[in-house]
């Protein structure tokens, strides 16, 4: 793993594969480390040919911390929505999308296969709109347009999602992780609880930051509805939803492909709003399908 500076910050980053293939670029969602893209699944896409990059989103992992920010005050935030007002955050999901464009620039990496899961499939969505010229496909997992009229999480998902670890509390903070992933999990695809665990514990000690996740979370609330700038991408792209999610019902993934011209949409049985390692293949399996799809630079045999 390694730093680089791009967009005026700290990117933590590692790269998987030949440079001389086509990349794919990962962008992880609320709160994930870049960890929670497993070595498996990196390593699939690699020996599909591709140059792999995972990184830190700002204000999680290892990379830059937004801490002279604050805690955002969300209640504030929400008021000023539902009273039809603009809400400020302490930055935007576009500024991620920048981010995310700036590490492939550092990288000197022309263009690439944007992948993004949850969150990080809003961001790879507006990489992909607001930054075509560095898109060869969108894969967009997990994740929404921001349309508000779609179903929200089930009671029993946002909770968790909104319970904070509790900073400092080592244990705690992992018996909270392992809590939110069994709830939010694939019931088709289960993950062992000791490699949950194992998973779990590794990401706290990587990084505990909690606040991170707050300013996060006010970008995904103060971002809107993205559906106007989706109708008008023209880049080659696969959506992928569990018919499971709780965290994100599968009306946003249908949602996603329906205002992206010429998307295909796959939805998964048993999927739910994590990344099982039975899931592996049927992820790479949805990049390497949109990556033959796209006009892109040619594969290095």
């Amino acid at each position: 793993m390694a730093q680089v500076q791009a967009n005026g910050i700290s990117i933590e980053y590692e790269t998987f594969g030949n440079k001389a293939h086509e990349t794919v670029l990962l962008i992880m969602g609320l709160g994930g480390q870049m960890t929670i893209w497993s070595t498996e699944f990196c390593e699939e896409l690699v020996s599909r040919k591709f140059h792999v990059v995972r990184f830190d989103n700002r204000d999680i992992g290892l990379s830059t911390k937004f801490e002279k920010a604050g805690m955002p005050d969300m209640s504030a935030i929400f008021g000023a929505l539902l009273g039809g007002k603009p809400a400020e955050a302490p930055y935007s999901l576009d500024d991620m999308a920048a981010d995310a464009v700036g590490l492939l620039d550092a990288l000197d990496i022309e263009a690439a296969h944007i992948v993004g899961a949850s969150m990080g499939g809003m961001i790879a969505q507006l990489v992909a709109t607001n930054h075509p010229s560095k898109t060869l496909s969108l894969t967009s997992i997990m994740s929404t347009t921001g349309n508000p009229a779609l179903p929200q999480a089930k009671p029993e998902a946002m909770e968790v999602l909104m319970t904070p670890a509790p900073e400092g509390d080592i244990e705690g903070a992992i018996q909270r992780g392992i809590k939110t992933w069994k709830v939010i999990g694939s019931p088709g695809f289960p993950t062992d609880d000791a490699l949950l665990r194992e998973w779990v514990s590794r990401d706290v000690h990587r990084s505990l930051y909690p606040v991170g996740v707050a300013r996060q979370m006010a970008a995904i609330v103060t971002n809107g509805d993205r559906r106007e700038k989706l109708k008008k991408l023209t880049v080659p792209t696969v959506v992928v939803h569990g018919a499971d999610d709780p965290l994100v019902p599968v009306e946003g993934g249908k949602d996603t492909a329906a205002n992206i011209p010429a998307a295909e949409l796959r939805i998964v049985p048993g999927m739910g709003h994590d990344f099982p390692l039975g899931l592996v293949q049927t992820f790479a399996d949805a990049v390497s399908s949109v990556a033959a799809r796209a006009s892109g630079m040619k594969k290095v045999e």
